[in-house]
């Protein structure tokens, strides 16, 4: 070991003789540095992106939603078993139809939800900070903030908003239609929603699309632990009513989010693959070029074993010591772009102005072990070529 450990520090030092060795060997311990800063900036970037859509994903959506199977509607009698029966969920009704925006000349899709928004306000914060010290009455509507700058909108103007259930006009039938007074208007960050979603009160829908006081379209539920939630409710549900997750609600978003950061991954760590073919070239040269030395170390008694130790122990110093100032600088480079305006993204575009970061442990360990796995193998490789030195063949040279 101590043999080891000389010959190693021997090595490390610059040879004026064979200056190329060094720089080759520079040139691998630079390379897997950048591989791994890159890696790790990369999918903190990749994750503060997932991660901030998945909020705001969240909260459009809701954790969970209960709808009517068979049932044309739900009723208040459920309602008040779910609430009794799960006390720690918070629950909001809720009658959703599909819409058409009318103000002036100008007409555009959009989809309508009554609630009521005390307990609405209790699971989306976007809809909490939109009511805020408003006093909504009947026929009153938020709109998003898509819609209001579509429309040109602002507090107290009214819309009209046509509905796809039809009533009967003489001979014909004609589509429902009321008009709206817009009381102020969310920003959720995503522009998907903010262009067609519209909230009003429950007895507004209920009056305009004839529902019974004590009936809804459906149940918004938030849950902290919804994956485990949705199992229960399911269980405790009638067969007339089932329950939906947001995850399953958007699962080929996520799984195509998915597939892009396991494609980033791996093409990243590309990069430490090809620094760590300087490791092999680095230590394969050192081989040939100490050849004798190393045929007289094995004569004077040196076991192979130590020999082969040496080379792996010179690739690991050099592989490593590049992973953990890939490591320094990566969280360096995370730290600044997380916490100064560097890049500037369109907030109407991304919901965002600052470039979102967050690395999680996972993503860190994966990529730890991967770039250490890359430079272990690529020094076992030119130590065990060691092994082939013919000691007398090499002295007689």
């Amino acid at each position: 070991m101590n043999l080891s450990k000389y010959l190693v520090k021997k090595y490390l030092r610059f040879d004026k003789s064979q200056p190329f060795i060094t720089i080759s060997a520079l040139f691998a311990f630079v390379g897997v540095c950048v591989g791994v800063m890159v890696l790790l900036i990369a999918m903190a970037i990749m994750n503060g992106f997932d991660k901030n859509f998945e909020d705001k994903l969240f909260t459009m959506n809701y954790p969970l939603s209960i709808y009517p199977k068979t049932l044309q509607n739900l009723d208040s009698d459920l309602l008040s078993k779910l609430r009794e029966k799960f006390p720690y969920l918070k629950f909001s009704p809720y009658i959703n139809s599909q819409t058409i925006i009318k103000k002036g000349d100008k007409l555009e899709g959009g989809m309508l939800f009554g609630v009521n928004f005390k307990d609405e306000s209790l699971i989306n914060p976007i809809v909490k900070k939109a009511v805020k010290g408003k006093n909504l009455k009947k026929f009153s509507v938020i709109v998003g903030k898509g819609i209001k700058d579509m429309f040109y909108l602002k507090s107290g103007d009214k819309i009209t908003l046509i509905f796809t259930q039809n009533a009967p006009a003489g001979f014909s039938l004609i589509p429902t239609m009321k008009r709206f007074k817009v009381e102020g208007s969310f920003n959720s960050g995503l522009i998907a929603y903010d262009k067609v979603y519209m909230y009003t009160t429950l007895k507004s829908m209920q009056k305009v699309l004839h529902f019974a006081k004590n009936e809804f379209s459906g149940i918004h539920v938030y849950s902290k632990s919804p994956q485990i939630d949705i199992k229960k409710i399911k269980k405790f549900l009638p067969s007339e009513a089932g329950v939906v997750g947001w995850w399953q609600q958007n699962g080929n978003f996520f799984a195509a989010l998915a597939l892009e950061k396991r494609s980033l991954f791996v093409v990243l760590m590309l990069i430490i693959l090809i620094a760590s073919l300087n490791i092999i070239s680095s230590l394969l040269m050192i081989v040939m070029n100490r050849r004798k030395e190393i045929a007289l170390l094995l004569s004077l008694g040196a076991s192979k074993k130590e020999i082969k130790d040496t080379f792996f122990y010179l690739g690991l110093v050099i592989g490593g010591s590049g992973i953990v100032l890939g490591v320094v600088f990566g969280f360096l480079g995370m730290y600044i772009l997380g916490s100064f305006d560097i890049i500037n993204l369109p907030a109407d575009v991304y919901g965002m102005s600052k470039l979102p970061i967050d690395l999680s442990f996972r993503d860190f360990l994966y990529i730890i072990t991967g770039a250490f796995f890359i430079v272990a193998f690529s020094s076992y490789y030119p130590s065990r070529q060691i092994s082939k030195i013919d000691v007398l063949a090499t002295l007689r040279d």
